[in-house]
């Protein structure tokens, strides 16, 4: 049978408030047609904000921004064969696909919807631990019954062979609850090129390329650190995925868009909320120190030559409980003695409350963003940042914040605040864990009416081709290929000939490398990759944890793991419990990491001559 030209998947949201516009744009833009229109709208907080949203309209519980952009190209792809597939139906799979049916009646449509499930284990909780699952948290060890939280979600991440056999059943839409960001793309690509599932190299590489347009336009130029080699500074357009047989793929977007596809924006995307290089998935081990990139033409990135490997047996569950509320208020303070004034607002501020230890936690933070003779009274300026949380909502409620604002006539001089005195609201704690996967039930819902089960896939589903790593060492692939034209330096290479010698210079990290980094949970991940070989050389040798713990301070105390991906000239750290209890719960003022690659960058490390013009 001759093989299918790659299927073109592009991307329209990254985040459950991205441009609701983009849906459209992802049609009307450019020359060559689109095969797949998917969505990304949730992440672990979303999960959150879904529960909140339900709890009030139990008819909720799904991202409502979708069926937005559904009113608006529904028609369109309807008439093109374009298919849908999102995870906009969150908790409430179901209740999203009778909202995009009735949709289409309003509109004179006829759409075949299926939606998945099988994700929700907070029913099951219960159950689950009386038969000996723990539920034990990944980062810390302790199992959910020490937690003595209220479970309010618990889902599962789910594989794509749900979504292709919806697709091989004339589905239209597929709807989908917490499958796994990239399963958006190996779904379709399976269903369109007809993978068994023991295809590991093709299902890898289908992984990668939904890895990189998961989050829309950061694989286009958004949130990237080498801002002067994007030329066309317009908004970015979304991404596409040219996934064909083999697995591989070329990354791109609509002619005439704003942004860049290089392959520094699609390196960047690839370090982004990873861990080891071994990237598991429900359906297959992708290992990033595998594959290759390579500029192929403007704006078109190709990923090649990512090994795959059967997946574990277990799945990933991602639990919100209910943590208890939270407040924050803000001080800013001026001018001269500084440090006084914070220690007297704070002084002030709980002798009225009752103390620090009112509160099940307190958190104070004095931002600096001070300077001597400011030029401006905002350059004066530092903020007195105070988060309190309990499990009484009233305690931290108007109760904290009233008395905060109360500051302003007995305080120190110059007080005033960010904001208004701020209700409490609730956060959540986050605790990711696993299950076996054979306790989880996938079920696609058919626009027939019928339902089937969609079965894991483990190591046992057919023979392993030969080019596949071992199933006993999937953390372990063969060595990793270089990207072309860039061949791994040794980490003890000698000076180059040609290049300056004399003494060290000191230079910011960042004109070395580029950086992207996020949050995965309570951790943070900063990707690195080098702008040359040789800077790459530098940083394998040099930039060890004990070095990254000193240029990012913070991460003194904490586990800090450190990866070496050579094919990308990169280096990938995760810090364990920076953001602990996670996105929602903690008081860290980036929540989730967003600038501390950025902040990496900026530090000073002290670099022989010849990488001063690197």
């Amino acid at each position: 049978m001759p093989q299918r030209p790659p299927v073109r998947i592009a991307n329209c949201s990254g985040f459950y408030g991205d441009r609701i516009a983009a849906a459209r744009e992802m049609l009307d833009q450019g020359s060559s047609p689109i095969d797949v229109l998917t969505g990304d709208y949730l992440a672990e907080l979303t999960m959150l904000i879904l529960w909140k949203a339900r709890r009030k309209d139990p008819s909720r519980g799904y991202a409502v921004t979708f069926l937005r952009q559904m009113e608006e190209v529904l028609g369109t792809c309807l008439e093109r064969g374009v298919k849908i597939v999102a995870n906009a139906g969150g908790l409430n799979p179901e209740g999203l696909a009778g909202q995009i049916t009735e949709l289409a009646a309003r509109l004179g449509l006829t759409v075949r919807v299926a939606y998945i499930t099988g994700d929700d284990l907070a029913p099951a909780i219960g159950d689950l631990q009386a038969a000996g699952h723990e539920l034990t948290n990944l980062d810390t060890g302790l199992p959910l019954a020490k937690a003595d939280l209220p479970v309010v979600t618990a889902n599962a991440y789910l594989g794509g062979w749900g979504i292709a056999t919806a697709l091989d059943a004339g589905a239209d839409i597929v709807i989908c609850p917490r499958v796994t960001d990239a399963s958006l793309v190996v779904g379709p690509a399976a269903w369109w090129h007809g993978w068994r599932r023991d295809d590991w190299n093709a299902l890898a590489g289908a992984v990668a390329a939904g890895h990189i347009i998961e989050c829309g336009p950061q694989a286009t130029g958004g949130n990237y650190s080498f801002l002067d080699e994007i030329t066309d500074r317009r908004y970015p357009g979304f991404p596409i995925a040219e996934v064909a047989a083999d697995g591989s793929s070329v990354i791109t977007k609509h002619e005439g868009t704003g942004g860049l596809v290089s392959v520094g924006t699609v390196t960047a995307q690839l370090l982004y909320e990873i861990g080891e290089p071994a990237y598991l998935n429900p359906d297959v081990v992708a290992h990033f120190d595998t594959l290759r990139v390579e500029q192929a033409g403007p704006d078109r990135v190709a990923v090649t030559g990512t090994r795959g490997s059967p997946p574990p047996d277990t799945l990933k569950v991602a639990l919100n409980m209910l943590g208890g509320y939270r407040n924050t208020m803000t001080m800013v303070i001026t001018g001269l003695d500084i440090e006084a004034k914070a220690e007297q607002a704070t002084t002030l501020l709980f002798g009225l409350l009752g103390g620090a230890e009112a509160f099940e936690e307190a958190d104070v933070r004095l931002l600096r963003f001070d300077r001597p003779d400011a030029p401006t009274n905002e350059q004066a300026t530092a903020h007195l940042r105070i988060t309190v949380k309990d499990q009484d909502e009233r305690k931290v409620g108007r109760a904290f914040s009233d008395v905060t604002f109360s500051l302003a006539l007995g305080g120190y001089a110059g007080f005033h605040t960010t904001t208004p005195p701020t209700a409490a609201s609730a956060f959540g704690v986050y605790w990711p864990a696993l299950v076996p996967a054979d306790v989880v039930t996938q079920q696609v819902h058919l626009p027939d009416g019928t339902c089937r089960d969609i079965p894991h896939t483990s190591a046992r589903d057919g023979a392993i081709p030969s080019s596949s790593p071992p199933a006993s060492s999937p953390s372990s692939p063969p060595a990793p290929a270089p990207s072309a034209g860039i061949e791994p330096v040794p980490a003890d290479a000698a000076t180059p000939s040609g290049h300056p010698s004399g003494p060290p210079a000191e230079i910011p990290l960042g004109r070395l490398c580029g950086a992207r980094s996020g949050d995965k949970g309570g951790n943070a991940n900063v990707g690195l990759w080098a702008s040359s070989p040789d800077a790459y050389a530098w940083l394998r040798r040099h930039l060890t944890t004990d070095l990254f713990k000193k240029l990012l301070t913070e991460a003194a105390d904490l586990q800090v793991d450190r990866y070496e991906l050579p094919n990308l000239l990169a280096l990938n750290f995760v810090v364990h419990g920076l953001l602990a209890p996670g996105v929602s719960g903690t008081a860290r003022p980036d929540a989730q990491a967003k600038g501390l690659g950025e902040y990496l960058r900026s530090r000073i490390v002290t670099v022989p001559p010849r990488l001063i013009s690197t």
